[in-house]
């Protein structure tokens, strides 16, 4: 069960450093499988495919990519109630990141001077899901709504086939979200067809989307290749809450992260004894009616904890340091908070808003970074999909007046020829 400690700033940094440690590295034998993988994809492209999906899946699609009509044929076999919950759902999240557009400007200047900036949509991207028991069709709202209000030209979704049978569900949040094309290819070697491109998996600019250790450290090693959204972590769940806050509540939010990965965080931090005992029974009670409780359990015993501070300033300051992926405030006053919290992927706020909530309908994005990583990245958004560019224009009168300080910035750099470019045209002037 979860350990329930007291204490200050060393305490907190000491358990910020155990959670940072069950990180570590990934494993060498993982690290040489997937590179061995890429290199095959790379050199043999839809052969290496073939030859992953008869190991690992039960046989090679054929075809490899699914048409239009039969991604709507399949995703008719998903429960038409899950269908519409998909629906409000991605109305909510197209809503939140329609305000996240970036338009591209100009502006004019004296002398006929202008400069500007162009915004575009990258061309190709290429959007990972997870077809198997960890099949996630919120993830593709998450990913592909966003995508689409970027501008991207084309959104390429790969996703294992058992069988030759996609995830009805998975296919669902497909066609709900816009996706272009989809192809029946999943694991590193899914990953690698997109970044390499083969004779029927286009090459993509950027890779998005959550998989197992074999997906991330094959986004990790392509890195450079192409672009991805980023490298996820374990999840993570912080609780701040004072005694005004509901133990049944704390309990059953710490425990839905949890139940994630026995490597899972879930972290309450209080100013109350009392709620702290309470919420601890109330995990305790809670656990044995739900299905991946043995799951719970270990993630909990291992990194799960109840930290009693004795301030609320404490708690604020330990929650920066953290820089957890989810954090839910449950005080008396949380909108107060807000200013307060810098370091974090998102943010829940008050006893009714839940991180499911977040994960699966509100609207903000449930792709976040984990691990620390919310002190300098931000949550995947429409910037995410996005390129930009600036221009500039000048006219000779107004190069004349800036020409003396681009030489002289030039050479007190030591680069001569970037002054000479600066000064053949200030002597044809002359």
């Amino acid at each position: 069960m979860m350990q329930t400690v007291k204490g200050g700033a060393d305490v907190c940094r000491a358990f910020i450093r155990k959670l940072k440690e069950r990180i570590g590295e990934n494993d060498r034998k993982v690290d040489a499988a997937v590179a061995e993988i890429l290199l095959n994809v790379k050199n043999n492209g839809d052969a290496a495919l073939r030859e992953y999906a008869e190991k690992f899946d039960g046989g090679f699609p054929d075809p490899l990519e699914l048409s239009k009509e039969d991604m709507k044929r399949i995703s008719s076999s998903c429960d038409p109630k899950l269908v519409e919950s998909l629906k409000r759902a991605a109305q909510n999240i197209r809503d939140f990141h329609e305000r996240q557009k970036q338009q591209s400007w100009l502006t004019t200047q004296e002398n006929g001077i202008i400069l500007g900036q162009r915004v575009r949509g990258l061309a190709k991207v290429g959007l990972y899901v997870p077809g198997g028991t960890a099949a996630y069709p919120s993830s593709v709202l998450m990913n592909a709504i966003p995508a689409k209000i970027a501008g991207v030209g084309e959104l390429i979704m790969v996703t294992p086939a058992k069988n030759g049978i996609p995830n009805p569900a998975i296919m669902a949040a497909a066609v709900v979200a816009g996706v272009d094309r989809v192809f029946l290819v999943g694991g590193a070697h899914g990953v690698a067809a997109l970044a390499y491109g083969t004779e029927s998996v286009p090459k993509v600019d950027k890779i998005v989307g959550p998989g197992n250790i074999y997906v991330a450290t094959a986004k990790k090693q392509l890195y450079g290749t192409v672009d991805i959204d980023m490298i996820a972590g374990p999840s993570e769940i912080l609780v701040l809450a004072d005694e005004t806050a509901n133990p049944k509540y704390l309990a059953a939010d710490l425990m839905s992260q949890a139940e994630h990965d026995v490597m899972a965080s879930a972290i309450l931090v209080t100013t109350s004894e009392k709620l702290a005992q309470e919420t601890e029974k109330e995990i305790e009670r809670q656990m044995e009616t739900l299905s991946r409780k043995d799951i719970i359990s270990k993630s909990l015993e291992q990194f799960g904890t109840i930290l009693i501070c004795d301030t609320m300033e404490d708690a604020v300051e330990f929650a920066n340091e953290l820089a957890p992926e989810h954090l839910e405030v449950c005080v008396k006053n949380p909108m107060e908070y807000i200013g307060k919290l810098d370091n974090v992927g998102s943010l829940f706020l008050g006893n009714y808003a839940p991180e499911p909530l977040g994960d699966y309908y509100a609207g903000p994005n449930h792709v976040l970074p984990t691990s620390g990583t919310a002190r300098f990245f931000s949550p995947l958004s429409v910037d995410t999909f996005v390129k930009k560019s600036s221009f500039l224009y000048y006219t000779k009168e107004a190069l004349i007046p800036a020409e003396e300080d681009i030489i002289r910035l030039a050479e007190a750099e030591g680069l001569t020829a970037h002054a000479n470019s600066i000064r053949v045209r200030k002597e044809d002037h002359e």
